[in-house]
């Protein structure tokens, strides 16, 4: 039987850059966070855990409908590599891998979690990056063995780290989506997003 596999949602970010609540603003007929959580949802992973920061009620309720487990990183204002540390102590220890998504990309489509899901499957390799036009994107798939050491990583550093560490252990996954590569950080990404 094959082991689990969970998704991470990076949600916990303070959209300072947007200058209000970007997970909240509407993206085709929903939120962005309901948008990229239908996305997760209809991908094959076994289970979605949330990451969040403070004040963040109005996502936690949203993400009660999709079944996901929530976890509050204290630390969130010291940047994202401190909301994937509390993905992965939050991860079950059960999951043999996690997608890490980024809660402002809605524009991502199930699919590519697939693909990342089957290369891992069929290589072994244990971090799965997409790469759009030689240039790497999210989601990425990380093996659970990584738990421990994304624990000590060094907050300076971020991921990057763990990917410096273990160049060998690396899969790029070609994929033929630049969505991979866009996240709304500023009002005009989200007039870009919404315009396609």
């Amino acid at each position: 039987m094959e082991r689990m596999i969970w998704a991470i949602v990076l949600a916990a970010g303070e959209s300072r850059r947007m200058g209000a609540p970007k997970l909240l603003l509407p993206f085709g007929g929903k939120t962005v966070i309901e948008a990229v959580l239908d996305s997760v949802k209809a991908s094959p992973v076994e289970g979605i855990l949330l990451v969040v920061g403070a004040g963040a009620a109005p996502i936690e309720e949203k993400a009660k409908k999709y079944g996901a487990l929530v976890a509050l990183n204290p630390d969130f204002r010291s940047g994202m590599l401190s909301s994937v540390q509390c993905g992965f102590r939050q991860l079950p220890l059960e999951a043999e891998a996690a997608l890490v998504f980024l809660a402002d990309q809605p524009a991502i489509r199930p699919y590519l979690a697939e693909a990342l899901i089957k290369a891992f499957r069929s290589t072994g390799r244990g971090i799965i990056i997409p790469v759009f036009d030689r240039r790497r994107g999210h989601p990425v798939l990380i093996s659970a063995r990584y738990r421990k050491e994304i624990g000590s990583l060094d907050p300076e550093v971020g991921l990057r780290q763990l990917l410096d560490r273990h160049p060998q252990d690396i899969l790029e996954e070609p994929v033929d989506d630049p969505a991979i590569l866009r996240d709304l950080d500023t009002p005009e990404d989200y007039v870009r997003e919404t315009k396609d």
